[in-house]
């Protein structure tokens, strides 16, 4: 059936994240002395993936429909201080807090969502803005408040137990979030019209609106979405590791955008997965925790996590362009 075709398989936006994977745990197996054992029963690089991956799959939607947040950067800290402020500083309840970091990732993602919506500027300015601002005011807020950059935070148990434990003492409960999270987008993107829209938009946002589609709308979801999950990351870190801290969150820029990439997603919309977002993320997290569990001399790691990185892309692009240059024989 063409429905099973090898290339309707190749086609798939998460394949190249697969075999990427597959291509990474290959790598440090062969040329670093990793065991499989070891490696996959590691809580480290999954930790990693989990709390990168609930970030990336809103910013994989977002990219899909064509735009990009970096605000992310500034929303992680933002988050995990604004429920330390307030739960732990203020010592208020902490559904206050959960509610109010919350509340903030919605604010900047309707900030940023009517500034794309209503200015012809680019999203990309538009988030840098606010990235700037968020951190500037994350820093500013917290010294005049509580005196300090750095804010300690006692959550309850069953806080504890929803956002902030540590499963078999290793495994974080976030990634029971994060894979919860990976089935709601799913179905939202390929299985609802929603998904449908977002495809539309980032192929031609004109043509999409011309259409009957809500873009502006969906637009601003996209970018509410986008930093409610940075937010509700920094949190759960702040009730996991009993302190939040103005600096941190930076790396997820970087990290994000590259996973993302890596799992099929095009920086000009129109084309991805939520599969390959899942992926990309455990793939990134193979490649930057990996090395640690390797025998190979860490004066090397940045130069190798970069190569590997980019050949994990390199591969992705490849199969994809092969894919969509393929095209099926006629039947006589």
């Amino acid at each position: 059936m063409n429905g099973f075709s090898l290339g309707s398989i190749v086609r798939r936006p998460e394949f190249g994240a697969a075999l990427s994977f597959v291509v990474v745990i290959a790598f440090y197996v062969a040329f670093g002395g990793v065991s499989l054992g070891t490696l996959f029963g590691s809580a480290s690089w999954i930790n990693f993936a989990a709390n990168l991956g609930i970030v990336a799959l809103p910013v994989g939607l977002l990219m899909i429909a064509g735009e990009l947040d970096i605000s992310i950067g500034a929303m992680i800290p933002a988050g995990s201080m604004t429920i330390a402020i307030l739960s732990g500083y203020y010592e208020l309840p902490i559904l206050i807090g959960v509610f109010g970091a919350l509340a903030l990732g919605i604010a900047v993602g309707l900030i940023n969502g009517l500034l794309a919506v209503r200015t012809s500027v680019p999203s990309l300015i538009i988030t840098l803005g606010t990235l700037v601002a968020v951190q500037g005011l994350v820093l500013a807020g917290s010294v005049i408040l509580t005196g300090a950059a750095s804010v300690p935070l006692n959550a309850p148990d069953w806080a504890k137990m929803i956002f902030g434990q540590l499963i078999n003492g290793k495994f974080q409960v976030i990634i029971l979030w994060w894979l919860g999270l990976t089935v709601v987008f799913g179905f939202m993107l390929h299985a609802t019209r929603y998904g449908n829209w977002i495809f539309a938009m980032g192929g031609d946002e004109i043509s999409a609106r011309n259409a009957g589609i809500p873009t502006r709308r969906l637009k601003i979801a996209l970018f509410v979405l986008s930093s409610t999950a940075a937010s509700f990351v920094g949190m759960c870190g702040a009730i996991l590791f009993n302190s939040a801290q103005v600096s941190g969150g930076m790396s997820y820029i970087f990290n994000t955008i590259v996973s993302i990439v890596v799992g099929g997603v095009l920086l000009t919309g129109g084309f991805g997965s939520v599969a390959g977002v899942f992926i990309g993320a455990l793939t990134f997290a193979v490649v930057n925790q990996g090395i640690y569990f390797t025998d190979i001399d860490r004066n090397w790691s940045n130069l190798i996590i970069g190569v590997m990185l980019m050949a994990a892309v390199l591969m992705n692009n490849t199969f994809r362009q092969m894919a969509l240059s393929f095209a099926p024989k006629k039947k006589k």
